[in-house]
């Protein structure tokens, strides 16, 4: 950091980089764009980020951690998997409302990635995806839950939550909370639940 910089130049260029990846997309966004937002120089990008890449990266590596430790809480909240899968799925749905500007980064510009953070940002997402897969599984395997592919169910599941950051917006009819309730409810009735 040079001297006379503010602290928070990192995240304030990470900040200006969900904003201006919002506006135009990755390959339509430049580092003066990203600079201009987080109102500093062009120049202050190359300081802080080796490259415009590595700022997504930034944003999809934390945005997929977090979505994996809502996963795990919403899995741990209890061992009944119809509470998991409404617990997890409500943090999910909810996520993906509250955070949608960064949730469209983060799940609809990952071919932008370089292959080695892409790899990295794979891991996370197999990792999601397995998570969700062992509630709805443990869901058939107590009887609770009825479908014939766990692994397919499962990812439907997950490709509901995440296509919630691809339509919200702030000024719409429905609450994030508002969201979430409806997509536990949808969630149960795609994987067959029998009871409540």
């Amino acid at each position: 950091m040079t001297e006379g910089t503010p602290p928070n130049a990192r995240s304030r260029l990470v900040a200006a980089a969900i904003e201006s990846f919002a506006a135009k997309g990755f390959h339509g966004t430049t580092t003066r764009d990203i600079a201009a937002a987080a109102g500093m120089s062009p120049a202050a990008v190359y300081v802080h980020h080796k490259s415009k890449e590595e700022l997504l990266y930034l944003i999809s590596k934390e945005g997929h951690e977090r979505t994996l430790r809502l996963v795990e809480e919403g899995i741990t909240s209890s061992a009944d998997p119809v509470r998991q899968l409404r617990a997890v799925m409500y943090a999910f749905a909810a996520h993906h409302a509250e955070g949608h500007t960064g949730a469209r980064i983060v799940n609809y510009e990952l071919a932008a990635l370089n292959a080695e953070h892409h790899a990295e940002i794979a891991k996370y997402r197999r990792a999601i995806e397995q998570r969700m897969r062992d509630v709805v599984t443990a869901g058939v395997d107590a009887g609770v839950f009825q479908t014939s592919n766990p692994r397919m169910t499962a990812l439907a599941l997950l490709s509901l939550g995440i296509d919630v950051a691809r339509w919200y917006r702030d000024e719409g009819d429905w609450s994030p909370g508002d969201i979430a309730d409806h997509y536990c409810e949808l969630a149960l009735r795609i994987v067959g639940a029998t009871t409540d």
